[in-house]
């Protein structure tokens, strides 16, 4: 199984549709799982006074062109004890029979490695804390949903943005009140 290091993983459209949607948050604390250049970590450090990265690619995270002072180096949020107001994270949402290249291949209808990173930042989330996720309708998206729902969080389809082969859909999750 492999995955690409920082700079061979660009920002992208996928990327900058997310930015939008995190440019404008405000909080205490915030965690982007699968930083790998660091790009959406640098926006949210603008409005946030702690923000860790994560990656499970421990080269993307030394090698980050866009780079944040908090780097782990992991899968999800495993090795994170703290709680965070957001957690934003651009999912490896393609369907595929096989996990080649944990960075995209989502695996089986792209929900897989998607549904263990969700479980993982849930656990990290305040209580009315909000997670921000980008998808694909490649996916099965409205199952992500559903799922995120199921773990405790009220979840909806935030923004969508039509490219040529499919649709991004960003979602939110608001943790519920405990």
């Amino acid at each position: 199984m492999q995955s690409r290091s920082a700079d061979s993983y660009a920002p992208a459209e996928d990327t900058f549709f997310l930015a939008d949607h995190i440019k404008n948050e405000k909080g205490v604390s915030a965690l982007e799982i699968g930083t790998g250049s660091g790009y959406l970590s640098k926006i949210l450090e603008k409005n946030f006074e702690l923000v860790i990265s994560t990656d499970i690619d421990f080269k993307s995270l030394v090698t980050q062109s866009q780079k944040t002072q908090n780097g782990i180096c992991c899968t999800g949020a495993d090795a994170l004890g703290a709680k965070f107001d957001l957690i934003v994270c651009n999912l490896p949402y393609l369907p595929s029979e096989k996990i080649i290249d944990r960075t995209v291949d989502g695996g089986p209808e792209g929900l897989a490695i998607p549904l263990d990173i969700i479980k993982s930042a849930n656990s990290c989330l305040k209580p009315g804390g909000k997670m921000l996720y980008l998808t694909s309708s490649l996916a099965n998206y409205e199952k992500l949903i559903q799922s995120t729902t199921s773990m405790g969080s009220a979840a909806k389809v935030l923004a969508k943005k039509k490219l040529f082969f499919e649709e991004l859909i960003i979602v939110q999750a608001t943790k519920l009140l405990s």
